[in-house]
């Protein structure tokens, strides 16, 4: 019996001969992509009527074009989920996150050598992320949430932030007894600048933060989401006291890990540890914190593909700490929580844009 191998249709709109030439490498290894290219935006919006895939993924570094603004244009007339090609570089991060906040589905990053051979794992991720994207009705549900958005896309100027010099005399020195870590993938950044500017700036927790991203554009991404929400965001640095209402997003490469000092106190621990396919690892960082706050810690698992974060969320609640899921509802992908919520580690399913006011009654519960 001959089994039907359902194609997804990928129209890939690249500027660079040499990154076609990878991407076809890529999807003539899997008998299940079919593809077809575009050179620029002209030919690219024809080959969209014409073509009708159910996946485009889209150069940011094109010349000549705004493409931010053709980003808009392409979300607002076009069903298919989008994934964006941009450089490992700072202007190709911020427009990156740009094009995430505005909902564009996931990010590919490209070498930045014309002689770079992308490698077997990254074409790997990309024949995924292609495929997840083609099976997810992306568009449909994120258009369905827009109306839950509640930033402009405009950043507000950084709060001011009191530096204070703990050290061992200090009888004002006031631990963290309580934490919140939260794990997001595919789909994360825009849902995080939906809800991270929500937060309270007195929560009474500290709050990690994983969100798999390539690994050079966590900087970026923190200081962006510095740039909206009330409370200090900062890449996590190895060595630095935990302090409460600060947000530690996960450096990419490292596993984002806690340990506990002579003086009581916590300090981030970043380690190179391999652990499954990501750096940082939701797992890994979930599981650290439970390790240092047990019972005092509230575990958040939002949309994403694959299980990383479901096995801790469980343990999390085992050791009577609080653990909440973002529902089917408003997931882009509903991988990460629904394994959660399968394997009996989510106390608390809720839609997106109920996550902060489950955080906040969560953190207010424990004692």
């Amino acid at each position: 019996m001959d089994f039907i191998v359902e194609k997804t249709k990928v129209l890939a709109i690249e500027g660079s001969a040499y990154m076609r030439l990878e991407f076809k490498k890529i999807f003539e290894s899997d008998p299940s992509i079919l593809f077809s290219f575009a050179k620029g935006i002209e030919e690219g919006f024809s080959k969209l009527k014409e073509y009708k895939p159910d996946v485009i993924t889209f150069d940011l570094n094109l010349s000549g074009v705004n493409t931010i603004s053709i980003v808009k244009t392409i979300l607002s007339e076009h069903k298919a989920p989008l994934i964006v090609v941009s450089m490992l570089t700072m202007e190709g991060a911020m427009h990156t996150f740009e094009a995430l906040e505005l909902g564009a589905f996931d990010c590919i990053t490209k070498p930045m050598g014309a002689l770079t051979i992308l490698t077997k794992n990254v074409g790997k991720e990309i024949l995924e992320k292609v495929k997840v994207a083609g099976r997810s009705g992306h568009m449909s549900s994120l258009r369905k949430n827009l109306s839950y958005t509640t930033q402009t896309s405009l950043p507000k100027t950084p709060p001011k932030k009191t530096i204070q010099i703990y050290n061992d005399d200090n009888p004002y020195k006031k631990k963290v007894t309580k934490a919140v870590a939260i794990g997001i993938s595919t789909g994360g950044p825009k849902v995080l600048m939906d809800i991270i500017p929500a937060l309270p700036k007195n929560l009474g927790a500290a709050i990690f933060l994983v969100q798999h991203i390539p690994a050079h554009f966590t900087k970026s991404f923190s200081v962006r989401l510095n740039s909206f929400s009330p409370l200090n965001v900062k890449e996590a640095e190895s060595g630095e006291l935990v302090e409460e209402d600060t947000i530690y997003v996960g450096k990419g490469g490292y596993q984002l890990c806690l340990k506990r000092g002579y003086d009581g106190n916590t300090y981030i621990n970043l380690t190179d540890e391999k652990f499954n396919f990501f750096k940082p690892s939701v797992t890994v960082m979930m599981e650290s914190v439970l390790q240092i706050y047990g019972k005092k810690t509230v575990g958040v698992l939002m949309t994403g593909m694959g299980d990383d974060g479901a096995d801790a969320m469980v343990k999390i609640r085992k050791a009577g700490g609080i653990t909440i899921a973002e529902s089917q509802e408003t997931a882009i992908v509903f991988g990460m929580p629904k394994e959660a919520i399968q394997r009996g580690g989510a106390e608390i399913v809720v839609p997106s844009y109920k996550i902060i006011e489950e955080i906040v009654k969560a953190v207010k519960r424990i004692l």
